[in-house]
């Protein structure tokens, strides 16, 4: 018998023996929360799970959901298919209610299987590829973060209008949010017609050197660098892309807008562009957010903050609206009626996207990023 045949046995065992998330199978709402807390995309993760602590502390000093307390099970997935299964397998296994995450899109598609055939929710803050949603596949699946299309046209629009890109090189790290963000902006500045993308190249995560990409970047005078990936590799590229005197402009997704790739990139970040989160600082349940958070830390939240938030209120509104963490109650209830939350009054389509949230471009500037007008 071989590992894979091993494995799946054991999940299904697992599944088998898990209590049903059908009510509440004890005294508290068991909440998972699953991330990268720890690795190089540790600061994608982290920010969701301190904004899960928060709601929970929050609701459960009020007296919890429907005369139950909030239990957290944060478990670190390092972004990793592979490590996220087992998280997920764990999760269930423990008899969790609902997930918040995963965060990166190939770790949350690895897990949502599990999820899905012990009939628990997961609402990912971060997890942008369409498919997860678009493709009927994941029903038990739910996002409060725009899908990549959106930002994949953000970007193709904005490098062609604003920036006026004639000559588009296009760079992805091979993997499912990576790849999925560079075919959508490759689609949409194609369909534009005002700019030729003149190549169109994968990279190896990780890698120490990419100067053979850069010198092909020269070599096909781009004047333009779209990237989809995580801010380490992009950090390597425009540092190799300054050092090589490579003027193009550089735009990513949300995977590079944050402190991680400032921190990394230091002065080389300067002028870099990222689509992310619109901001959502005039809402009255973000600023309340954010001040909570400043208080408690001393600091500003990091990336996905305020999307994690928003996900652990919608789900423990849901629960409380549905009267039960039952899959069908709380499913109807995400969808049907609108929460405010720190992203804004929000509910979900039936395919799983939260309706009113969308993406903004920014730059940074004097070592921050700026929301670009």
């Amino acid at each position: 018998m071989n590992n894979s045949r091993i494995r799946n046995l054991f999940i299904g065992a697992v599944l088998a023996l898990a209590v049903p998330a059908t009510g509440f199978a004890g005294d508290t709402i068991k909440v998972g929360v699953a991330g990268p807390h720890s690795g190089d995309l540790a600061p994608y993760g982290i920010p969701t799970k301190e904004a899960a602590e928060m709601v929970a502390a929050e609701v459960n000093a009020a007296g919890g959901v429907l005369g139950k307390q909030i239990e957290l099970m944060a478990l670190d997935d390092q972004c990793k298919p592979e490590i996220a299964t087992n998280v997920a397998t764990k999760l269930v296994s423990q008899g969790v209610d609902v997930v918040i995450g995963h965060v990166c899109s190939g770790a949350t598609k690895a897990a949502l299987g599990i999820y899905k055939e012990a009939n628990v929710i997961a609402i990912s803050p971060s997890a942008t590829n369409p498919p997860l949603t678009q493709s009927g596949e994941y029903p038990n699946f739910y996002r409060t973060i725009a899908p990549d299309d959106d930002q994949g046209r953000l970007a193709a629009d904005f490098a062609t209008g604003k920036l006026g890109a004639k000559r588009i090189a296009i760079i992805h790290d091979k993997g499912d949010y990576g790849k999925g963000f560079a075919d959508f902006s490759k689609q949409f500045v194609e369909e534009g017609g005002q700019a030729e993308v003149v190549m169109y190249e994968g990279i190896t995560p990780g890698a120490m050197d990419y100067s053979a990409v850069v010198q092909k970047i020269r070599r096909e005078k781009a004047d333009l660098v779209i990237f989809g990936g995580y801010h380490p590799e992009a950090s390597k590229l425009v540092g190799q892309m300054k050092k090589k005197r490579v003027k193009a402009d550089f735009i990513g997704p949300d995977g590079v807008k944050g402190e991680g790739f400032l921190e990394i990139a230091g002065k080389k970040a300067e002028g870099v562009y990222a689509t992310g989160p619109m901001d959502v600082t005039k809402f009255e349940q973000n600023q309340k957010a954010r001040q909570g958070y400043t208080q408690k830390y001393g600091k500003e939240p990091g990336t996905f903050f305020d999307q994690g938030y928003a996900a652990m209120q919608a789900v423990l509104k849901g629960i409380e609206a549905a009267g039960s963490s039952d899959y069908k109650a709380l499913s109807k209830a995400l969808q049907t009626n609108f929460v405010d939350t720190s992203v804004g009054k929000i509910k979900f389509d039936a395919k799983g996207d939260a309706e009113g949230v969308g993406f903004s471009v920014y730059q940074v500037r004097d070592g921050a990023f700026v929301e670009v007008k």
